[in-house]
């Protein structure tokens, strides 16, 4: 079997990159270090190290080794964080998946807690909703983001936390002769940018437009939050989207919010599943539970 601490000793030398540092940074004497070093690449058949001058810079499986040694003492660490075991100097690690197509305003929003304290370390992954709720139920997701709700039942039982809801509104460049224009003139005069049809934006948008005997004039429809923001900076006509999307370009002027679309809201939600040994850091993202009277 693998010699884990054989393995731990490797790691320290090939992030420090100097055999005498490292032995001297973590009190451990250097001829041990080498020793140790040399018995991994014995029972590996390859040299992790190669000198040069007076460094020692890693080979080709070396680099392989490092990578697998990362992975592996990064998880001790998850595993320590679950059951409160770390100490001071070893950091904490939340896993998110986000849905793909989400707003990344919301995404830093509600993560900039964690990414404040350097005792912490968060891994983003994206995908669809389907694929991260499976991450959530394997135990390689913390948390989920999504602006769309799944549905629960016994064999999910998903712990959804409302987070925030954005009205939608119709955006675009500053134009003087749009202020006085009535909304439902603008929208079906001017040319649309709006999210795809397996958005729920979209789908609020479509019933209000059938409410309203309305054809809008559609010549773009994006699945993406962040290329949509893109597109809306670039379009000369209007998009229909959540403000906090195209927060900074409200804020500076470049864009404009003209109305705000009856009745359409984007809820964005953290979703989680029942856990014995949660991860500590979802105390310092999700709310707390309002105290009953």
């Amino acid at each position: 079997m693998l010699n884990y601490h054989h393995l731990r000793y490797f790691w320290i030398v090939a992030h420090e990159g100097n055999l005498t540092r490292a032995a001297k940074k973590h009190n451990i004497a250097q001829s041990a270090l080498s020793m140790q070093i040399s018995a991994l690449e014995d029972y590996l058949g390859q040299p992790l190290f190669e000198r040069v001058g007076r460094r020692l810079v890693l080979t080709e499986a070396g680099h392989i080794a490092l990578n697998f040694a990362d992975e592996i003492f990064a998880k001790g660490d998850e595993l320590l964080g679950t059951f409160g075991r770390l100490n001071e100097t070893q950091q904490q690690v939340l896993r998110v998946g986000a849905l793909a197509t989400l707003s990344r305003n919301f995404q830093v929003r509600f993560l900039r807690p964690l990414l404040l304290d350097v005792g912490c370390k968060v891994i983003i992954r994206s995908g669809t909703l389907d694929e991260l709720l499976n991450g959530l139920r394997l135990y390689d997701l913390d948390v989920v983001l999504s602006d769309v709700v799944p549905p629960r039942d016994h064999a999910a039982p998903w712990i959804v936390y409302v987070i925030d809801t954005q009205p939608v509104g119709l955006i675009g460049h500053p134009r003087p002769d749009r202020y006085q224009t009535p909304l439902d003139v603008l929208l079906q005069t001017e040319p649309l940018v709006v999210p795809t049809p397996e958005s729920t934006i979209r789908t609020g948008f479509d019933a209000l437009m059938e409410q309203w005997n309305i054809r809008p004039h559609i010549v773009a429809e994006v699945d993406d939050m962040a290329m949509i923001r893109l597109v809306a900076r670039e379009h000369s006509g209007l998009t229909v989207i959540p403000p906090i999307v195209v927060k900074d370009e409200l804020d500076s002027g470049k864009l404009v919010e003209y109305a705000v679309l009856p009745g359409l809201v984007e809820t964005f939600c953290a979703i989680t599943i029942a856990r014995r040994f949660p991860n500590p850091l979802l105390k310092l993202v999700l709310p707390n539970p309002a105290a009953p009277d």
